[in-house]
């Protein structure tokens, strides 16, 4: 990670506050709406907010520009190296959170929360790695937002029924490849070898005292999930930039805590760009290879008004008439929390927003180019969604007719 901070600082894009700022709504605040910032004094430590805060910032840590951003992530397959390597730690000592910036964001929030910390769990020879927020009950545990069924989960699940303590370990701080790579569906105990297969290099990683490795990393805490223990955790602004539900969630308890010297703490503000582009930009690449299998796509973007993660944008070369709607409904199915799928032609900037409601206002009719499917199963972050989660989708087929196109031809 220090390596992209000296980016950022080499090349203009950071912004450093050095007056004394408290982690308790304050830092958040001053973060908001704004590129990386790092704060040199924030509840006695160092902690940078907005890291990877725009797309442009992803594609040059995955050192590719924007346009070819889906490009990379089709062609990469999890299949890198990985290695363990001995470490000495500046800082060894007993865990107090306290201690440690972790920012409470807005002010109904269930407490301070840890938003970038990788939560790397071993059980039996099975390690998982992905990033969960995690809220502070006191300052040796946390509950944690573990959510069905994704791995960690079902791993969690394993060890509760047999009534055994699962190892963790929270990595915070790490580089912007190896976060990325956590939060990408790729199969259980993969991630680290994804991050190598981005990287292009073999992934260093660190095994920790109870047998948990984690990558490279500003901070570590280590610990267990208590298979008995579960606490409140919530309300938390999540992605919509809406209030999350209140649940009973695990608890992970604190044994230990190692540092590099001087250490900076990553925070990712919740329903920030960088919230968005970690949960969202993954699914690009599986919305294109779902759609490319129906007809030629050129490209897809999970747009910044949809949270990068619940409307998509997908340009295709129609071949027939009934492709947009069979894009749609492959999308929707690749991507299960979407909610709205525009389909432009080629001609369209998918990067644009105003040439693709340009697209919508010239070649859409609403009775014959709007699809709509009731009941189906959506994202539990839409707060207009179902109890049970269930919701309404929308597709819109902003192409034009293969009859007639002189009609349709932007003129410029």
């Amino acid at each position: 990670m220090r390596s992209f901070v000296q980016y950022l600082m080499d090349s203009g894009q950071l912004e450093v506050i050095t007056k004394a700022v408290s982690p308790i709504l304050e830092a958040p605040r001053l973060a908001r709406g704004r590129g990386p910032v790092l704060f040199e004094r924030v509840g006695g430590c160092r902690a940078i907010v907005n890291l990877i805060g725009s797309r442009a910032l992803l594609a040059h840590a995955l050192r590719v520009n924007e346009l070819g951003l889906i490009s990379r992530l089709l062609s990469t397959v999890p299949e890198g190296k990985t290695t363990v390597e001995d470490f000495a730690w500046d800082v060894d000592r007993t865990p107090d959170l306290s201690k440690l910036p972790v920012m409470k964001f807005f002010e109904r929030d269930g407490g301070p929360y840890i938003t970038a910390g990788v939560l790397v769990v071993k059980y039996g020879q099975r390690v998982n790695a992905s990033v969960h927020r995690m809220m502070v009950l006191d300052n040796t545990s946390l509950a944690v937002r573990l959510v069905p069924p994704r791995h960690a989960y079902l791993m969690y699940k394993a060890s509760v029924k047999k009534a055994e303590p699962l190892s963790v370990a929270i990595a915070i701080g790490v580089d912007p490849i190896t976060l990325f790579a956590t939060t990408t569906r790729v199969p259980c105990g993969l991630e680290f070898n994804y991050a190598a297969a981005l990287k292009g290099e073999v992934q260093p990683l660190i095994e920790c005292e109870n047998g948990v490795p984690v990558p490279p990393s500003e901070i570590v805490l280590e610990g267990q999930i208590s298979p008995t223990r579960t606490a409140k955790e919530g309300p938390f602004v999540d992605l919509t930039g809406t209030y999350d539900l209140v649940r009973q969630e695990p608890v992970i308890e604190l044994t230990r805590l190692v540092s590099v010297k001087d250490p900076i703490y990553h925070s990712i503000l919740p329903a920030g760009v960088e919230h968005s582009l970690l949960m969202g930009i993954p699914y690009e690449p599986r919305i294109y290879k779902a759609c490319q299998d129906v007809t030629k796509v050129k490209n897809v973007i999970l747009t910044a008004g949809g949270r990068h993660y619940l409307h998509a944008i997908i340009q295709i070369e129609k071949q027939t008439e009934g492709d947009a709607r069979n894009v749609m409904m492959a999308a929707f199915a690749s991507h299960t929390s979407l909610k709205h799928v525009v389909v432009v032609d080629e001609d369209i900037d998918i990067y644009d927003m105003a040439d693709v409601e340009f697209a919508i206002a010239s070649r859409v009719r609403g009775d014959t180019d709007i699809m709509i499917v009731p009941n189906v199963r959506g994202s539990s972050l839409d707060p207009r969604a179902q109890s049970d989660g269930t919701t309404t989708k929308v597709g819109i087929d902003a192409t034009a007719p293969l009859s007639d196109r002189w009609k349709f031809e932007k003129v410029t």
